[in-house]
């Protein structure tokens, strides 16, 4: 499977898929493969991030073949392609949990494909863990955010974008969690003894600017299959404003992506959620989005080419 090559159609034309790659749901010798899921209904403060998958498809269209930071070739490496979006059911947040788990669950059989998922809100990162589960075991969790995600409920509801963290330790999904740039305002000052009683090792933004190898380090250390997940809300919203929690004060571009490349794990999925371009400003947000996916396939076709 090829992108389309930019030097014979126009970057501005034809269908939008991720990286102008072929969709697919034949998936033997994919390895990478992108995945929407366009699910908003579990925020609790500004949406829009259902129409994130189609956002970050058009923002990657400038992405080409190699990346010269890596050495790679990725989507030619992994056989990526775009899988489409799995069709959620709006206004009813457990039973497209059931659906995403499902589908997921699908796409993963086997271990060899690598979903990248574009979100929605993070209330989706819960059931691709289930399946992750399902399939993998324990998995390790590397979590990169503005926010905790770990509180009990809202609004008396156990499952929102703000709770999924809480449900999946509960569940007994995870080994290692570490979150990446905390940073946001609390609650009250006792979330800050929650990351110790839940196991996790939470780093906050200041130890991400200052002490980013310590935090890399410790997260290269891990064994067994990891995931991803990443909200774009750890990124500042000077880089990426189209978000529904935005916060002041997080890493910039060069930051984030120089991050991803310094990982070295055995990745078992990926995604980048709260991407909602209603308050984005000329694709920052959703580029931001298709870039880290990039350099996430990347590192991953890095690694598989050494073994």
């Amino acid at each position: 499977m090829r992108q389309l090559d930019a030097l014979k159609s126009p970057r501005f034309t034809q269908i939008s898929t991720f990286a102008r790659l072929p969709v697919t749901r034949e998936l033997e010798d994919v390895r990478a493969l992108f995945v929407g899921i366009p699910f908003d209904d579990a925020t609790t403060y500004r949406t829009g991030a259902r129409f994130g998958p189609s956002a970050i498809r058009q923002g990657s269209r400038l992405l080409r073949p190699f990346n010269p930071f890596v050495g790679t070739f990725p989507f030619d490496s992994l056989n990526a392609a775009d899988y489409g979006d799995i069709d959620i059911i709006p206004g009813y947040i457990e039973d497209t949990m059931a659906v995403i788990e499902r589908e997921v669950s699908d796409i993963i059989a086997g271990g060899r494909t690598v979903p990248y998922i574009g979100g929605g809100d993070h209330s989706i990162t819960l059931p691709v863990l289930r399946a992750m589960h399902r399939e993998h075991g324990k998995v390790n969790l590397i979590h990169f955010d503005s926010h905790y995600d770990f509180w009990d409920s809202y609004w008396g509801k156990k499952y929102t974008h703000g709770t999924w963290l809480k449900r999946a330790a509960e569940e007994e999904l995870l080994n290692g969690i570490v979150q990446v740039g905390i940073r946001g305002s609390l609650f009250s000052d006792d979330d800050l003894k929650v990351p110790g009683r839940l196991g996790i090792s939470s780093f906050n933004i200041r130890d991400v600017k200052y002490e980013t190898e310590k935090v890399i380090n410790h997260i290269n250390s891990l064994r067994g299959k990891s995931y991803i997940s990443f909200d774009i809300d750890v990124v500042d919203p000077g880089t990426a404003p189209g978000t529904g929690t935005p916060e002041i004060g997080g890493l910039n571009g060069f930051e984030t992506l120089e991050f991803i490349r310094k990982l070295d794990l055995d990745l078992a999925g990926f995604d980048v959620v709260e991407v909602s371009p209603p308050y984005d400003v000329s694709e920052l947000t959703s580029m931001t989005a298709a870039n880290l996916i990039y350099e996430a396939m990347s590192v991953q076709a890095a690694r598989l080419s050494s073994k």
